[in-house]
């Protein structure tokens, strides 16, 4: 009969090379302890590659690229969908995935309905900071993000190259989803979103405004 670390070590070969994978994903191979103990020894083996604690993946060289590891947020998707929570990105992380700020982060926060934490991923942080069911509600794939990056800004002194990139963004947001978010923006937020809503042509933005009153 095989122990725990060669059932763990043949059903690897279930896994995709790349692939994310937690201990819960051998649950039934044996105890938590036992699981763990057979995870370390197939890292040192070079099996497996530890790319957080309690967080693993399957070593993929790529011929040109070398080895290829997971991303920060490969992780904490993997992440969320293993716990059946939400996320959504927030603060300086939101204003870099919509291209209104240069700078890289290396702290990716963002916003759950599900435990707060804290995890080390290479040089990078990610964090999962507790919200309000509002802010999940948010539905834009555009506006949602938008929404919380400008609670990262002092609206009050947001530059022209700025306005014009959040302009473009807005343009391309489903208008019912941009409706809908509106309602749920901070009352600062709202008013300023709306101000720059006007400045597009009247006759694509009226009804999203009313909506959203």
């Amino acid at each position: 009969m095989q122990n725990v670390h060669e059932r763990i070590k043949h059903s690897l070969s279930a896994f995709e090379l790349g692939s994310i994978i937690f201990p819960s994903d051998f649950r039934g191979h044996g105890s938590q302890d036992a699981i763990k103990m057979a995870l370390s020894r197939l890292v040192k083996q070079g099996y497996l590659k530890r790319v957080a604690h309690g967080i693993y993946y399957r070593p993929f060289i790529d011929p040109k690229l070398g080895e290829l590891t997971p991303s920060p947020e490969a992780v904490a998707q993997n992440l969320a969908d293993r716990e059946k929570v939400r996320i959504r990105p927030a603060g300086s992380y939101a204003l870099h995935k919509l291209g209104l700020s240069t700078q890289v982060p290396t702290k990716l926060v963002y916003l759950t309905d599900g435990h707060p934490r804290k995890l080390r991923v290479g040089k990078a942080t990610i964090e999962f900071k507790a919200t309000t069911p509002k802010k999940m509600a948010l539905k834009g794939s555009i506006s949602g993000l938008l929404i919380l990056a400008l609670e990262e800004l002092e609206i009050d002194h947001i530059n022209q190259v700025t306005e014009k990139r959040i302009l473009q963004l807005l343009e391309r947001e489903d208008r019912g989803d941009l409706s809908h978010d509106l309602r749920l923006a901070p009352g600062k937020i709202y008013d300023y979103l709306s101000k720059l809503l006007r400045r597009l042509d009247e006759s694509s933005i009226f009804s999203v405004l009313n909506q959203a009153k």
